[in-house]
């Protein structure tokens, strides 16, 4: 059985060390240790486990699958040890709150940047720690206290959270200026289902919703290429790549003007319309600056300009 008190963060190192190295040697050298030393620390962390880390070999070392197990988790506790320092730096520098912000990536390339930058002339007093993921990923790390809010477009049945609207957004189809349904002013999801599609990568909220949408019609999206931004989405339509689907707001420009280099083409369903929300888990819990900053983004909900 796992002995917490026989082991410490450095026995992890050098174990994670020794386990990236695939060698003793090699391995007590990136943590400056004699390979006696870091020989003794592992025996005393296997002990501890209770189980071999590793298989001596003549020219290394291979990791057990109880090895595999801990050198997962080990890369976690680290990364998380990272993750805690860096929040605590900017209190030590005298910032005096801190919000854990989630949002689609929909939300942080189009809405997040400008807001937040609002927000936080306003409040020069916090600070924040924003990060890229899908809708039921943000909604379950709220639902698990990991942060403070999120930015989603998809809710999740069940899911015990508040959503406050924060921007009203639709779908559009987009295509090259030559393309043959360019000359359309709206159009049904299921007349594209043959087309390329250029699409925002596997993971994505809009990937996601959409090949579910074509999987539900009976249909297999052909996905000609995946990129990682709706920037990059609405490049490769206009070099005649593919078609694509995007957020309206994603082709407006800072001067409100939509972008000429594609043809857009109205979706003719119900589920064009896809509106971003903040997720929270109880509104009433949030701390001071989080609920500053909840009142701000709600405080901009609005509907996209056409």
């Amino acid at each position: 059985m796992t002995n917490p008190s026989r082991y410490d963060l450095d026995d992890l190192r050098v174990f994670l060390a020794i386990a990236e190295a695939r060698n003793l040697t090699h391995g007590a050298q990136q943590v400056n240790l004699a390979p006696s030393s870091a020989s003794h620390r592992l025996r005393g962390l296997e002990e501890a486990m209770g189980t071999p880390l590793f298989t001596r070999q003549a020219r290394g070392v291979t990791l057990t699958a109880a090895g595999e197990t801990l050198m997962r988790h080990a890369r976690r506790v680290f990364a998380q040890l990272e993750q805690m320092h860096a929040d605590l730096s900017p209190l030590a520098r005298g910032v005096r709150g801190h919000v854990r912000l989630w949002a689609n990536t929909h939300a942080t390339h189009t809405y997040l940047p400008a807001d937040l930058s609002a927000f936080l002339k306003d409040f020069p007093q916090v600070s924040m720690s924003l990060e890229e993921h899908p809708s039921l990923d943000i909604v379950m790390a709220v639902v698990r206290g990991e942060i403070d809010m999120g930015v989603v477009a998809d809710e999740v049945e069940g899911a015990d959270v508040e959503l406050i609207p924060y921007r009203f957004d639709h779908l559009v189809l987009i295509a090259p200026l030559n393309h043959p349904r360019a000359r359309r002013k709206r159009i049904k999801f299921n007349e594209v289902l043959s087309d390329p599609f250029v699409m925002l990568h596997a993971g994505s909220s809009i990937h996601t919703f959409t090949v579910n949408t074509a999987a539900a019609l009976g249909k297999h999206l052909d996905v000609r290429i995946q990129v990682r931004s709706f920037e990059a989405v609405c490049r490769m339509v206009s070099a005649g790549v593919g078609i694509g689907l995007v957020p309206r707001s994603a082709l407006i420009d800072q001067q409100g003007k939509l972008r000429a280099d594609v043809s857009v083409i109205e979706l003719d369903e119900p589920w064009a319309q896809r509106d971003l929300k903040v997720c929270v888990r109880k509104t009433e819990a949030l701390n001071s600056f989080a609920k500053h900053l909840l009142v701000h983004l709600a405080a901009n909900c609005g509907e996209t300009k056409k």
